[in-house]
């Protein structure tokens, strides 16, 4: 298992997430192969890793309506 660096991460915010800062999801795109996805609310605390691949069918599920309530 490869470990990855994120103190110097670039993270950006997601443009699902609220404007007035509640729910908000930030991921960064700094990584080969990978999606480091992150509570911006505890940007100190864990970031969960997701294959590139797991996270592009996640984001086209999103865009796609699959999550509606």
């Amino acid at each position: 298992m490869r470990t990855i660096d994120l103190n110097a991460a670039t993270w950006r915010k997601s443009s699902y997430s609220n404007q007035d800062g509640g729910a908000c999801v930030e991921v960064s795109d700094e990584f080969v192969g990978v999606v480091p996805v992150r509570d911006s609310k505890d940007p100190h605390g864990p970031a969960l890793i997701f294959p590139s691949t797991a996270w592009s069918a996640f984001v086209a599920a999103v865009k796609d309506g699959q999550f509606s309530a």
